[in-house]
C-alpha cells in the first residue's frame, strides 16, 4: 500500500455497510467512500483521525450505501461524486423498499457535485484513484482502484458477488464486470468490499465459487 495511506473502516448501520475513510497521512486530505449510516460516528472518525474531506464518492446509489450522505457532506463541505448511470429512477424504487424493510425513511439523496464515468481519475490529496465501472448489481455501479486496493462496492464480496434479483441489476452482466475490470488487476491487490472482510484479487481468483476459472 504505497504513499503512507489512511485506511479507516466502519461498519454502519442494519444492513453492516462498510463505510470507507481513505486519506493520504502526510496531506491529511482524505475521501469517504459509501457513508450509508451513522454520519455522527462517520464525522467523529474523521475528526479523531484529523483529516480534511473533499470528495465523498458512493459506489452505487442504494440506501445502505448513501443514508448518510447528505449530512455528511453538510458537515464537511465535501463534493458528491457518483456515477453517471445511477441518476436514474431505478435508485428510487430499491431505496424506498430497503428503506421500508427497515421501517425508516430515507433522506433524499443531495444533487452530485460530480458524475463519474469509466477510466476517470479520483485525486485525493495526491492519492489518485481510477474509476472501473462495474455495472450488474446497479446500473451505475463503480469500484475505485489505485495504490495497491480497490474498493468494489458491492460488485465482488469476500467469496461472494453482489445480488443481482434486483431492479436493474443483471447476473451476466457483473460476472462479465468482475472478470474484465477486477480480475485483470494484479492478484495482490487488496480489496475492499462494500459488505464483509476484506480479501485480494488473487485470493478471489482461487477461492471465489462465482469465479471458477476467471
Amino acid at each position: 500500500m504505497g504513499m503512507n495511506m489512511i485506511v479507516k473502516t466502519l461498519v454502519v448501520g442494519p444492513f453492516a455497510s462498510n463505510c470507507y475513510i481513505v486519506a493520504l497521512e502526510s496531506t491529511r486530505q482524505g475521501m469517504i467512500i459509501d457513508p450509508g449510516a451513522e454520519a455522527r460516528r462517520i464525522l467523529r472518525a474523521v475528526d479523531d483521525l484529523g483529516l480534511v474531506i473533499p470528495l465523498i464518492v458512493v459506489t452505487h446509489n442504494h440506501v445502505d450505501h448513501i443514508g448518510a450522505v447528505g449530512p455528511v457532506k453538510e458537515a464537511t463541505g465535501a463534493e458528491f461524486a457518483v456515477h453517471e448511470a445511477e441518476t436514474g429512477t431505478n435508485r428510487g424504487v430499491f431505496s424506498r423498499m430497503l428503506a421500508s424493510m427497515i421501517g425508516g425513511s430515507f433522506n433524499p439523496l443531495p444533487v452530485p457535485d460530480r458524475l463519474l464515468k469509466d477510466g476517470d481519475i479520483i485525486d485525493v490529496g495526491g492519492l489518485l484513484f481510477t474509476v472501473l465501472y462495474t455495472p450488474g448489481h446497479s446500473p451505475g455501479g463503480i469500484s475505485l482502484y489505485g495504490n495497491g486496493v480497490v474498493f468494489s462496492g458491492d460488485t465482488l464480496f469476500n467469496c461472494g458477488i453482489g445480488r443481482t434479483d434486483l431492479p436493474g441489476c443483471g447476473y451476466v452482466q457483473l460476472i462479465s464486470s468482475i472478470k474484465n475490470k477486477l480480475m485483470t488487476l494484479p492478484d495482490e491487490t487488496v480489496v475492499y468490499p462494500g459488505h464483509g472482510p476484506q480479501s485480494t484479487i488473487g485470493t478471489e481468483r482461487k477461492m471465489n465459487p462465482f469465479l471458477r476459472g476467471c
